[in-house]
């Protein structure tokens, strides 16, 4: 049995593998990663003080220690930062998955293993295989409309090794019924939606609050100026509304195709794959992250551009920079740079990395 340090967020997924590992007879702790808590007063509900009451209640009914661990610096160095970062240079980054690597098996694992912890579960729909020649396997969840995998696609095989998702092996009706077994708090909490540590906050006035707004003109693909932005970060490729560019034609929208950073221009085209821009076959991704093999040959795998996406055939091939060109064999829409390509063999993870250029 194994000494664990559960990741409780005050939600039921994460309430409920902190109550099967004490079941199986391990030594668990819970812990409360206090990441953000809102100071500066950004408009909306961020109910963190909630879910630490939440998460203490589930530890008090669990009968285990509870701890809240301040990782609000390293985290504004880590994600805050990364985020705003990314929004003011024009891409659109994606702070769920590097959450995942940078603290809950970054900063938190770190945490974990000097305090005498072997392991640090956490609450999602993933199952981890130990392969045959010892290495850690990451595999989709049980259930295939929850199923998390793709946010730990940036995973290390070091992290992966320490890392537990008991919750990962059933299906959520099946989550629902051990936390109604055991008597949760959180049983029938509803589950969190956005930004895993914005909560109720929009994503525009979190931006708003740190970058000015910086207007431009609303272009289509021949450059005829359409309208006016209020700033290149707060829209993202393949966006339908809210770029306040009325459609003249009846059944056919303007979405975003594009974004000219140097000219401050926000480019629009129509909803159709003959847009220019709107959809891509070839990619680069950098900044790669692999789980149990290096991408050091040619070969053909799965690759999921987001998270709600469907896992598509590519071929991949590795460069000298350390980067690959990955080629879909179906176009793909509004591929984004910044975003997280995640790439599988079958229902098993291979790693991910970062979309850099699109074509």
């Amino acid at each position: 049995m194994a000494k664990v340090l559960v990741g409780l967020s005050g939600g039921v997924d994460s309430s409920v593998a902190a109550a099967l590992l004490v079941e199986q007879g391990h030594e668990v702790t819970g812990g409360y990663m206090k990441n953000w808590i809102n100071a500066e007063g950004i408009p909306g509900d961020c109910p963190w003080e909630q879910d630490i009451e939440d998460a203490r209640a589930v530890a008090k009914t669990l009968g285990i220690e509870f701890r809240v661990i301040d990782l609000i610096d390293a985290y504004r160095d880590r994600i805050v930062d990364y985020l705003v970062e990314g929004y003011r240079n024009g891409i659109t980054p994606n702070p769920d998955v590097w959450c995942n690597r940078e603290m809950k098996f970054g900063v938190f694992l770190d945490y974990a293993l000097s305090q005498g912890f072997e392991s640090v579960a956490t609450g999602h729909y993933a199952r981890r295989r130990t392969l045959g020649d010892g290495s850690a396997a990451i595999l989709r969840g049980a259930d295939p409309n929850k199923d998390q995998s793709y946010f730990l696609s940036l995973m290390t095989q070091a992290q992966a090794a320490r890392a537990l998702f008991p919750a990962g092996e059933m299906l959520k009706p099946q989550v629902r019924e051990v936390a109604d077994r055991f008597n949760l708090p959180t049983a029938a909490k509803k589950d969190s939606q956005g930004i895993c540590f914005l909560g109720q906050v929009k994503m525009s006035d979190f931006l708003g609050h740190y970058i000015p707004e910086n207007p431009g003109e609303i272009v289509d693909t021949i450059g005829k100026v359409l309208g006016r932005h209020r700033g290149l970060h707060l829209y993202t490729l393949g966006q339908r509304k809210g770029h306040g560019v009325a459609s003249p034609r009846e059944g056919m929208a303007y979405v975003v195709v594009g974004k000219d950073v140097s000219a401050n221009r926000l480019i629009v085209g129509w909803d159709s794959p003959e847009s220019a821009g709107l959809y891509a076959s070839r990619c680069v991704v950098g900044n790669l992250s692999t789980l149990n093999e290096p991408f050091d040959r040619p070969r053909r795998c799965e690759a999921q551009p987001r998270y709600r996406a469907k896992a598509e055939p590519v071929d991949v091939t590795p460069r000298d920079d350390g980067k690959v060109e990955v080629v879909f064999l179906k176009p793909q829409r509004a591929l984004s740079p910044g975003q997280i390509c995640a790439f599988y063999d079958g229902g098993r993870l291979m790693g991910g990395g970062v979309f850099e250029s699109v074509e």
